[in-house]
């Protein structure tokens, strides 16, 4: 038990002296960016159909996004060598910030107005293309840019 005592005393001194210092510094990030990842999985055959409707309409929203100044840029990536179980495509969104719930609901209705259709239109086609098109998950990062 004694030997148990006197590491643990020793391994809290290490982390002790070791936490002061970085206490002392400034943190070497600053906040930057949001950048927006969604990883899409696509059935075989259907490459060409979801491209399409990336160079159309999902193309069209971002850059009527971009217009507004909500977003700054986005892009796609493909995954040249994709192996079982990773994303076929990969969708980039980044935000200088994100907005807050009235800010998104103003948002979200300049979209339906732009996009000429309703929530449930839109929510249909989205089911459509779930037939094909599988959203593995997003994930929010932030960009930590060095001072």
């Amino acid at each position: 038990m004694k030997a148990y005592r006197k590491a643990a005393l020793v391994a809290a001194s290490l982390a002790l002296a070791w936490s002061v210092p970085g206490m002392a510094q400034d943190n070497p990030f600053v906040p930057g960016e949001y950048v927006a990842v969604s990883s899409i999985s696509i059935d075989d055959g259907h490459d060409l159909e979801y491209a399409n409707f990336l160079a159309s309409q999902w193309r069209g929203r971002q850059e009527y996004a971009k217009k507004q100044g909500w977003i700054d840029s986005y892009e796609v990536l493909g995954n040249v060598f994709s192996r079982p179980g990773e994303p076929d495509l990969i969708l980039i969104v980044r935000y200088k910030s994100l907005p807050d719930a009235a800010e998104q609901m103003r948002r979200d209705a300049a979209m339906r107005t732009y996009n000429q259709q309703t929530d449930a239109q839109m929510a249909a086609a989205s089911g459509d293309r779930a037939k094909y098109r599988h959203q593995m998950g997003t994930q929010l990062w932030q960009e930590m840019k060095f001072k």
